[in-house]
């Protein structure tokens, strides 16, 4: 498994404008969760986070978060923040520029964020051109995994907890497909990072205004 995700080759021209991890202070990291919100697995989620004081970015799909306005509210009201995932998770590299753009605003109807993640982690230059004067594209430093149900949840947690440093941006899925390994791995993360000293912060909405970022992958 490859757990620690850096820029691929074509995506060196624009990489440093991609965030993939932040300039910590002291023992921060920022997990976020990708592809909700989900009616039962979402909350569930804010539940465990609150065990820990935990604060998280969750990037939504705008489909989603039209079926389940409530489950949007209640991240937003545990002190979370959001992030845009397009509308219909659509796949960066087998969809126009102008294409993805207009899916990306399709998902401010339903609530609007300066933070975006594309889904598969695939973004074009001409894409990122577009998006980049709306959004700061998040990317990450550290990838669980919980997708691929032929991963183990041992393996997982091995996997987070190994790679986790200080400003580590670390990507989970509050999916039904995530939902076995989530389950049975995100405590044990939670758990082991606190015990390491370990504060888990939501990716500020201003970051684009903060020379904390850290691009990587150049």
């Amino acid at each position: 498994m490859s757990i620690i995700h850096r820029a691929p080759k074509f995506l060196k021209p624009i990489s440093s404008h991609l965030v993939w991890s932040i300039e910590p202070h002291q023992k921060e990291i920022y997990l976020t969760f990708d592809d909700g919100p989900h009616p039962e697995i979402t909350p569930w989620v804010l539940a465990e986070l609150k065990k820990y004081n935990a604060k998280a970015t969750f990037f939504l799909v705008g489909e989603n978060a039209s079926k389940y306005p409530d489950v949007v509210q209640s991240i937003i009201d545990h002190g979370h923040h959001i992030g845009n995932h397009t509308y219909n998770h659509i796949k960066g590299w087998t969809t126009s520029a102008y294409k993805y753009y207009k899916n990306t605003l399709k998902c401010e109807d339903q609530f609007h964020s300066s933070l975006f993640r594309p889904p598969y982690g695939r973004i074009t230059r001409a894409q990122h051109k577009r998006l980049s004067k709306r959004y700061k594209i998040i990317m990450w430093s550290v990838l669980s995994g919980d997708y691929d149900r032929k991963l183990s949840s041992k393996k997982i947690v091995r996997g987070v907890l190994n790679n986790t440093v200080p400003g580590s941006v670390i990507v989970f899925h509050d999916s039904e497909k995530a939902e076995k390994n989530l389950r049975n791995s995100l405590p044990k993360v939670l758990m082991h990072l606190s015990k390491k000293g370990f504060v888990s912060k939501a990716i500020p909405y201003d970051i684009q205004n903060s020379s904390s970022v850290r691009g990587e992958g150049k």
